[in-house]
């Protein structure tokens, strides 16, 4: 079987770089976001060269831009590239620490206080070299929606983006000089989307570039982040990084990723017994119609996905319609909103 992960070794001197090739893995796994992959894949390749700055992190990137358009499927994607697996992330979710005791839970409580014994910390330095791996030393950290996390936390963050330096309660430290920090926040997203919305009604994304909205978005967004954190916190981040609203070969090209997903989930799962699933063009619009959303990116079209053909998939397996290396084939009901499955014997176009 093919390695999932990206080798960042032994580039030849006439193929791509190594920052090269591992942004064209990324793009196999995110669409419509070339230009955070060309920001963040160089900072990869600045560790593995040895000259990545001592004394603080490789790289600290905060991403911003509406929901649902890939944030944090980046940091997933380039753990599957490095690692090997999307779970190879040390991901604090912020919004559990929107009040300033509860940051304790992070880096656990003090001695002589109260269940000090007991409180693990959730950031330590054995779960971030844990978020590394054998392939790869470079640990991947993500704090998911930064801008509910309490002010006792953003400044405890400063030594950490800063220094590279985490004090525990306990008085040890953790060391994130070999990590990436990501953070992400949905900062000046509402103003990015009724502007965009007013402007040109989603109507292509290449409309948006042609009249410069992609500066005016980044605009937005730095202001958001401006009113929100302090100066010393922002100056410590290395690249802000804004995401565009999807447009329609984005939804088409993430369809595609979820079809294969869902293809390589069935044949983990079910084994000798898998089967394949095609849809007919018919059924592909269809499911890009109900999941194109422009509040919601990409969550929408994997909703669809799910209610209307990995449900119905399921009960085909249930009722024990469906044919070891057949083929579901997926198709639009006439007359109907809706998708029907024909479960049929043969072998899958390959």
């Amino acid at each position: 079987m093919k390695s999932n992960v990206i080798s960042l070794r032994g580039a030849r001197a006439d193929g791509p770089s190594r920052a090269g090739r591992l942004a064209e893995a990324l793009r196999r796994r995110i669409a419509g976001q070339d230009d955070a992959i060309d920001i963040i894949a160089p900072y990869v390749q600045l560790f593995e060269s040895g000259l990545a700055p001592t004394g603080r992190p490789v790289g600290v990137f905060l991403l911003l831009g509406p929901t649902g358009t890939g944030k944090t499927r980046t940091v997933e994607a380039l753990a599957e590239a490095l690692h090997g697996h999307e779970r190879h992330v040390l991901r604090v979710d912020c919004g559990e620490f929107q009040l300033d005791h509860e940051v304790a839970k992070l880096i656990g409580a003090p001695p002589g206080y109260l269940g000090h014994r007991e409180t693990q910390p959730m950031i330590s330095q054995q779960k971030l070299n844990a978020a590394a791996s054998e392939k790869c030393p470079l640990s991947l950290v993500l704090f998911d929606e930064i801008e509910k996390a309490a002010g006792s936390l953003t400044r405890l963050l400063l030594g950490v983006l800063d220094k590279a330096t985490l004090k525990l309660g306990d008085n040890t430290a953790v060391n994130f000089e070999r990590s990436l920090i990501f953070l992400t926040s949905n900062l000046g997203a509402r103003e990015m989307m009724d502007r965009l919305e007013d402007g040109f009604g989603f109507a292509s994304l290449a409309a948006v570039a042609a009249h410069g909205a992609a500066a005016k978005m980044q605009a937005i967004a730095t202001r958001a982040v401006r009113r929100r954190f302090s100066p010393e916190f922002v100056n410590r981040v290395d690249q802000v990084i804004t995401y565009a609203p999807l447009g329609r070969r984005a939804f088409e090209a993430i369809l595609d990723l979820q079809l294969h997903a869902l293809r390589e989930h069935l044949a983990q799962r079910l084994g000798a017994r898998a089967f394949q699933v095609e849809l007919s063009a018919e059924a592909r619009e269809f499911l890009l119609k109900e999941g194109t959303s422009t509040r919601y990116g990409a969550r929408e079209l994997k909703r669809a996905l799910h209610r209307h053909v990995i449900q119905k998939v399921a009960g085909l397996v249930v009722d024990g319609l469906t044919h070891p290396g057949g083929i579901v084939r997926v198709e639009k009901a006439r007359g109907r909103d809706e998708l029907t499955l024909r479960p049929r014997r043969g072998s899958a176009a390959a």
